[in-house]
């Protein structure tokens, strides 16, 4: 754990160490440090960019180089395209970094919690603005790329039939899913950042109050009934909220429950 001053003082040495490199054309903070970390338990996050694609690889070893200045207990290296690359490094007391690495050209906007740090040509800054812009126009922020409803109601009846056959962990993972469906719209519906989004206890209290109720407090065949049914209805409460899910007849009768 971490006081914000001391949180701070990692992210500036950080910053001046790559703003110092000729390899990076821009620093972007991310998450909640741009408007004063939630709490000590908050990680540092920032986008590193370059003006040249094939500076990326570099400017990774670079980052990788500061990282390891600060004795981290592991780094671990992800990639998720050619040229996008994020480092999570974990050092002592539970302090996490997220940096990534990628071309300023390919630089994006996943939520509204963003600050340009460094910026040596202006371009960082006009094309964190024009993605800024395109992000808040969007009516749907956050595409899930799934069909929300029907894999909600797939996951019940999976495990309608997976009680039937007193097989009480796969049940027990098809409410997870469904939880996490309902998570999902509740947090679309409030406009919360979906991107890495963790923040559950801002949620409404009574959404809160009422998705809690639906565990259980001992593993059988119908106190898992009693789970389903409370998440089916919890479900259509927050798709009828919702601006842009609906549910439609069908699913309605296949999941054994009034419309509206």
């Amino acid at each position: 754990m971490y006081s914000s001053d001391e949180r701070n003082e990692f992210f500036i040495k950080t910053v001046e160490k790559l703003e110092s490199s000729n390899l990076v054309e821009g620093v972007i903070q991310l998450g909640s440090g741009t408007i004063g970390y939630k709490d000590e338990y908050s990680d540092i996050d920032v986008m590193v960019s370059t003006s040249k694609a094939e500076d990326v690889e570099s400017t990774k070893s670079v980052v990788h180089q500061i990282l390891r200045e600060f004795n981290p207990i592991y780094i671990k290296e992800k990639q998720f395209s050619r040229d996008i690359y994020l480092l999570i490094a974990f050092m002592e007391n539970s302090l996490e970094f997220n940096v990534s690495i990628l071309p300023s050209e390919l630089l994006n906007v996943k939520s509204p919690l963003w600050k340009v740090i460094v910026d040596k040509t202006g371009f960082v800054s006009e094309k964190m603005n024009a993605e800024n812009e395109v992000f808040q126009n969007k009516p749907i922020k956050y595409n899930v790329n799934i069909d929300i409803v029907f894999e909600f109601a797939y996951c019940a009846l999976s495990l309608d039939k997976e009680l039937k056959r007193n097989n009480l962990i796969y049940a027990l993972k098809m409410l997870e899913n469904m939880r996490d469906y309902v998570l999902l719209v509740q947090a679309m519906n409030e406009n919360k950042k979906l991107h890495q989004f963790k923040a559950y206890d801002t949620l409404d209290p009574s959404f809160i109050e009422e998705y809690l109720s639906t565990y259980q407090d001992e593993i059988t065949v119908e106190k898992l009934k009693s789970s389903s049914k409370k998440l089916k209805e919890l479900f259509t409460e927050v798709v009828d909220q919702s601006s842009s899910i609906t549910m439609d007849n069908e699913l309605h009768q296949l999941l054994h429950l009034p419309k509206g």
